[in-house]
C-alpha cells in the first residue's frame, strides 16, 4: 500500500494515474501468486525444480536473441509481448532456490564431496549467473551468486572451497567492473559523489538532497520536488529517497524496520526446520527479498555504488513484484508446514 500512493506521488511526471492503474493490476496478479505459492504443495514443487530452473535459463538465452529481446538504455533484460514486458533475470531466481534446495536435500550424504557437494552446485549458480552478466546486469548477479553461495553454505559445504572461490569469483567481477565504462564510472562517482553531482553522480547527489529536505517528518505527501523531472526514475529505482523527502525520516526508518522484523522473524523460525529442502526453500527466499532491499537502500543513500535495483513491494516493475510475492507464498507455505505437519500414517504389518 505504501507502495502505490508513493508511485503515484513519485510518478507524477511521468503519468502517474498510468503508472498507477498498471501498478495495481500488477499487485492484484503478485497477490495471486502469493497465494498459489502459501499454498502448493511443496513436494510436488519439488519433483518440477529442474524444469523450472530449465525454464529460467531459457528465459534467460531468449533474452539474448535479437528480436526477441528489448534493450533498454544498453542493457537486454526483457522479452517483449506486445506491449508486456518480462524480464527473465527475476525468475531466475526462483530457479536457483528450487533447484539448490532439492539438489542439497537430495545430496545430503555427499555434500562434503567435492564434486557433488561444490562443483555441481557452483554448476547451477554460475549458469544463470553467467547469462545475467551477459545481459548485462552485474547487480543481479552478483544478488544470485551471493544468495547461492550463502544457500551452499547453510547446507554444509566446506569453507575451504567456498571461500576461495568466492574470492576468484569477487576479483573477476571486479576486473570485469574494471574494463566496463558504464560501472567504473558509477564506482568512481561513488566515491566523491559531490565532485560529479552535475555529472556521473547526478540521479545520486539528487536523491541525497531529498533525503536532506525531508528532515524528520517530511515535506507532505505529494509536495516534494525531486520526482519533478530533478531525480530520473523517481518511481523505480530511486522512489526510497521520494519517501524521504515527503514522508521524513519516519517512514523511511519504518521501511526499513519492517524489512529487519522480516527478516529476523523469519530467521528466528526457520531455526525450527528440520527437513533441509523445506530450511534452503525459505531461506533462498528470504535471502532474495532482504538482501535486495539492503542493496536498494544503500545505493540510494550513498552507501553502495550506483546500481538499478528495484526496492521491494515498493518500486515500480511488474516482474519483481511478482517474483517478491512468490517468495513471501513459499516461506508462508514453509512456516504452516512447520506449525502442522503432516501426520505419519503406520505401516501395516
Amino acid at each position: 500500500m505504501i507502495g502505490l500512493v508513493m508511485l503515484f506521488s513519485a510518478g507524477a511526471v511521468k503519468g502517474a494515474q498510468d503508472l498507477l492503474f498498471k501498478q495495481i493490476v500488477w499487485v492484484f496478479i503478485s497477490f495471486l501468486a502469493g497465494l498459489y505459492a502459501s499454498v502448493v504443495n511443496l513436494e510436488w514443487l519439488r519433483n518440477r525444480s529442474a524444469l523450472i530452473f530449465a525454464l529460467c535459463i531459457l528465459g534467460l538465452v531468449l533474452t539474448l536473441i535479437p528480436g526477441i529481446g528489448v534493450k533498454v538504455n544498453g542493457a537486454q533484460r526483457w522479452i517483449g509481448l506486445g506491449s508486456l514486458r518480462i524480464q527473465p533475470s527475476e525468475f531466475a531466481k526462483i530457479g536457483i532456490v528450487l533447484l539448490l534446495a532439492k539438489y542439497f536435500a537430495d545430496q545430503q550424504r555427499v555434500i562434503s564431496t567435492l564434486l557433488k557437494g561444490f562443483i555441481w552446485p557452483s554448476v547451477i549458480i554460475g549458469s544463470a549467473c553467467g547469462l545475467i552478466l551477459l545481459q548485462p546486469d552485474f547487480g543481479t548477479c552478483f544478488l544470485c551468486g551471493a544468495v547461492g553461495a550463502t544457500l551452499m553454505f547453510q547446507a554444509g559445504v566446506g569453507l575451504r572451497w567456498l571461500l576461495p572461490v568466492a574470492g576468484l569469483a569477487v576479483l573477476l567481477f571486479s576486473i570485469l567492473v574494471y574494463f566496463d565504462p558504464v560501472r567504473i564510472r558509477r564506482v568512481t562517482s561513488f566515491l566523491d559523489v559531490e565532485a560529479n553531482a552535475n555529472d556521473s553522480a547526478y540521479q545520486l547527489w539528487q536523491g541525497m538532497l531529498a533525503f536532506g529536505v525531508g528532515g524528520l517528518d517530511g515535506v507532505g505527501l505529494g509536495m516534494g520536488r525531486q520526482q519533478m523531472y530533478f531525480l530520473p526514475e523517481a518511481h523505480t529505482d530511486f522512489i526510497f529517497p521520494v519517501i524521504g523527502e515527503e514522508l521524513g525520516l519516519l517512514a523511511t526508518f519504518t521501511i526499513l524496520l519492517t524489512f529487519l522484523i522480516m527478516f529476523f522473524s523469519v530467521g528466528v523460525r526457520l531455526r525450527q526446520i528440520s527437513r533441509m529442502y523445506e530450511y534452503l526453500l525459505a531461506m533462498g527466499a528470504l535471502l532474495f527479498v532482504i538482501l535486495q532491499a539492503i542493496i536498494n537502500m544503500g545505493v540510494v543513500t550513498g552507501c553502495l555504488p550506483t546500481k538499478g535495483m528495484s526496492l521491494p513491494f515498493i518500486s515500480y516493475g511488474g516482474s519483481n513484484l511478482v517474483v517478491t510475492f512468490l517468495f513471501v507464498g513459499l516461506v508462508i507455505n514453509v512456516m504452516r508446514r512447520k506449525d502442522n505437519p503432516s501426520p505419519i500414517q503406520a505401516r501395516e504389518l
